[in-house]
């Protein structure tokens, strides 16, 4: 009774939302720094982390990037943005993000080792991102998104929203970030599927209702070193999700004439141990505009390693 009564405020939620891709970091400049990186993107990376980011972009009209991301078991995951600068103050995004979990066999309760069928768990999602600059300390951004869920016949469609603003404090080269990611509502999966039981096969078209994974975060940053050779760069970052328990991330990233940057960081209170994560950035200005390359590495001791790869360019 007292647990159906009281909430247990701090335990760990996890299974209770779906739309799990969404929060998978496709971003390899983020997993560097152990996506301690709210209150620091800078780029069109911007788009999946804080849409108020994009406001720090150079002055360039166009902004680029995919990204590849070889995660755990066999699955990986694709994204790509592309940004327009409308004006001085004003951005406007679009982008796509894809997971594909890979062919695999079909099980049952009665045949563990496979029917000798197979299936498919593909996830998308596609945004529209409005970020604007308010003063030269303020701004904010908003991304709207459509995510759908597929595994074998039966799909999950969706609409949720993504919500940040960036404030520079202006004392000491420090900054603040708030992001709401993934805010929507509840939807029903659609399709059949056969289930078998001792007598027979049963077809189900009714499914439960699905929450999207809500996370909120609240980010801290600060430039220890800033001059025309050097930008040393930390961070800290509070992440919140409604499927699962807090974490806390730290990360630091060290810049060489804004050409060469290293970086690494570690989170917190996580459900799988995990050692401090690794990075490194290459950035070259070319006579079009500015090419960016990525990198970034995860290992965790129950999943395996996680690599990251990102290119980006300026025109």
């Amino acid at each position: 009774m007292s647990a159906q009564l009281l909430p247990t405020y701090g335990d760990s939620r996890t299974a209770t939302t779906g739309w799990q891709f969404l929060k998978i970091n496709p971003d390899a400049h983020a997993s560097g720094v152990s996506e301690s990186y709210i209150a620091t993107v800078n780029d069109a990376g911007s788009v999946y982390w804080n849409p108020a980011g994009l406001t720090q972009l150079d002055t360039n009209k166009y902004h680029f990037i995919i990204s590849h991301t070889d995660y755990v078991a066999g699955t990986n995951q694709e994204f790509a943005a592309i940004i327009y600068r409308t004006g001085d103050n004003t951005l406007i995004g679009a982008s796509v993000q894809y997971f594909n979990a890979g062919e695999m066999n079909v099980t049952t309760e009665f045949m563990p080792q496979g029917t000798g069928q197979t299936f498919r768990a593909t996830d998308m999602g596609i945004g529209i991102t409005l970020a604007r600059e308010l003063t030269d300390q303020f701004s904010f951004g908003i991304t709207a998104k459509y995510v759908r869920e597929d595994i074998a016949t039966v799909h999950n469609q969706n609409i949720v929203f993504d919500f940040g603003f960036q404030y520079d404090i202006g004392i000491a080269n420090t900054r603040f970030a708030v992001g709401l990611q993934s805010f929507g509502f509840n939807t029903s999966p659609s399709g059949e599927i056969a289930a078998e039981n001792l007598y027979d096969s049963v077809i189900i078209t009714d499914f439960t209702e699905i929450a999207v994974p809500t996370v909120f975060r609240l980010g801290f940053a600060w430039d220890a070193i800033r001059n025309e050779k050097n930008i040393l760069t930390t961070s800290a970052q509070l992440n919140h999700p409604t499927d699962n328990n807090e974490t806390y991330s730290i990360g630091i990233e060290y810049g060489w004439k804004k050409i060469f940057f290293a970086r690494t960081g570690y989170t917190f209170s996580t459900d799988f141990p995990s050692y401090p994560s690794i990075g490194f950035g290459i950035q070259l200005k070319r006579y079009f505009g500015t090419v960016k390359l990525d990198y970034g590495f995860n290992y965790q001791n129950t999943l395996g390693t996680i690599n990251r790869i990102g290119l980006g360019f300026t025109l």
